[in-house]
């Protein structure tokens, strides 16, 4: 074995697990790892995987199948993240092409622990269990028990190192969730909610500043609840306009909020504060009171309308985005109609469209009135094709507008305010110069194309 071995990191799914990806950078490079570029050689692939629907899942083992045949048995393939972390020694029964599988516990001794793996030994894969169980029932008790939990992408920002160069970078600022929506198992795998110190996310905000970052991500499993066990369930709307404040960063974005938990100062500080994006990453997950009854969830049409109107008043231009499942057990013609006509008023920039598929663990197998297949993947279809049109006719509601566009990638490509990153459209700037990424434009919106939008620059 080298004296540096050599490592890279293959991270997939959401933004929350990119965070994770970057701590484990840290953690290793820290330790005296050598952090290698996708395609080099390596001596340990470390795959970050994603257990969030099927498809997700079938992505995480195909990639661990092809770090395998690529390396060939010279070197280690080792599995981390939510599949490794859902399902433990089952995933290492059915997956002997990993190396190793492992939890969320070892990431605090990643490095000593893929030293053991290359050196040959066979580590047993964890059991899997709930690990809401880890930490008390009330949000309250919990500040104190999370320190003996290891949680990702929570820690100190000196465990982090960047692994892409993009002008904007995720940042966690909570973990887990204590919501029981049944169509979802993420909660039993990443744990009850635990919000992250204010002080050590402003911290990361600087270091992320420091080093090139020009727009924060926040991301959590659940945005509205930060500060409930800290005993704040005001907390992030202090801690927002304090994020807009180090150097360098120029917008401050929030996902991941719960439309139930909007509350009308919250709505006030991200449609207002400069330096915080008008954007709103909501998670409807349907329209119909009935289908949301089942999945345990709150609100309907007629709430989540007044929700956007209330948005729109603080600020007419707010960017508004969200996921809906289709196809949930029990959803009739009528339940999809009013899908539809919820997301036609909604007129939201952005929809993704989610077919339900059973989760094991969650409460939605158990409920009655499957759909089949086929049927659940025509109205997907459907839908998906009634929430494309709406989002370019918001698209072309933008023509006139003045925009902000935050510079991406060659060919003057990037986004405004109103666009997420790696979620919704872009902005591509007409400019009689080659911009730089990073650089920030103002410009005039006259075209798009489908939910991209051309936008010319203002000279200044």
């Amino acid at each position: 074995m080298t004296q540096n071995p050599r490592v890279s990191i293959v991270s997939l799914g959401c933004s929350r697990n990119d965070v994770d990806s970057e701590e484990l950078a840290g953690r290793l490079t820290a330790d005296g790892w050598n952090l290698v570029s996708d395609g080099e050689q390596t001596d340990v692939v470390l795959v970050n995987t994603c257990g969030f629907i099927e498809q997700a899942k079938k992505d995480s083992i195909d990639t661990i199948l092809q770090a395998s045949e690529l390396l060939a048995g010279s070197g280690k393939v080792v599995a981390v993240g939510c599949l490794a972390q859902r399902y433990g020694k089952d995933l290492a029964a059915e997956l002997p092409e990993a190396d190793a599988i492992l939890s969320f516990d070892d990431y605090v001794e990643i490095g000593s622990t893929l030293r053991r793996v290359l050196a040959g030994e066979t580590l047993a894969a964890h059991t899997p269990g709930d690990r809401r169980k880890l930490l008390p029932i009330s949000p309250v008790a919990r500040a104190e028990a999370a320190q003996s939990v290891v949680t990702p992408g929570m820690g100190p920002h000196i465990y982090r190192q960047r692994l892409e160069a993009t002008p904007w970078a995720p940042l966690k600022i909570a973990s887990g969730c204590d919501r029981r929506c049944t169509f979802c198992a993420i909660p039993a795998f990443r744990g009850s909610f635990v919000s992250r110190d204010p002080g050590e996310i402003f911290e990361e905000a600087a270091w992320l500043g420091e080093n090139g970052v020009r727009e924060l991500l926040l991301v959590s499993e659940n945005s509205t609840s930060y500060g409930k066990d800290l005993g704040d369930l005001r907390l992030l709307e202090k801690l927002l306009p304090l994020l807009t404040q180090p150097e360098g960063i120029e917008w401050v974005r929030v996902s991941y909020l719960q439309p139930a938990e909007m509350r009308p100062d919250l709505i006030s500080v991200i449609a207002n504060t400069p330096g915080l994006v008008p954007y709103f990453d909501l998670s409807f997950q349907h329209a119909s009171n009935t289908v949301l009854r089942r999945m345990k969830r709150f609100g309907g049409t007629d709430s989540f309308l007044d929700l956007l109107s209330a948005i729109r008043l603080h600020n007419p231009l707010a960017g508004a985005r969200t996921n809906v499942i289709v196809g949930f057990p029990g959803e009739t013609e009528d339940d999809l109609a009013e899908l539809i006509a919820f997301i036609e008023g909604a007129r939201l920039d952005a929809v993704g469209v989610f077919a339900y598929s059973d989760e094991e663990g969650t409460a939605a197998v158990k409920l009655d009135n499957h759909l089949p297949d086929h049927e659940v993947a025509a109205r997907q279809e459907a839908v998906m094709k009634v929430a494309l049109r709406v989002s370019e006719d918001a698209a072309r509601s933008r023509i006139g507008q003045a925009v902000e566009v935050l510079i991406e990638e060659p060919g003057n490509f990037g986004r405004s305010a109103h666009q997420g990153p790696e979620v919704d459209g872009g902005t591509t700037v007409n400019s009689a110069s080659q911009l730089k990424i990073g650089q920030f434009v103002k410009a005039i919106v006259v075209d798009c194309d489908g939910v991209d939008l051309i936008a010319e620059e203002v000279s200044s």
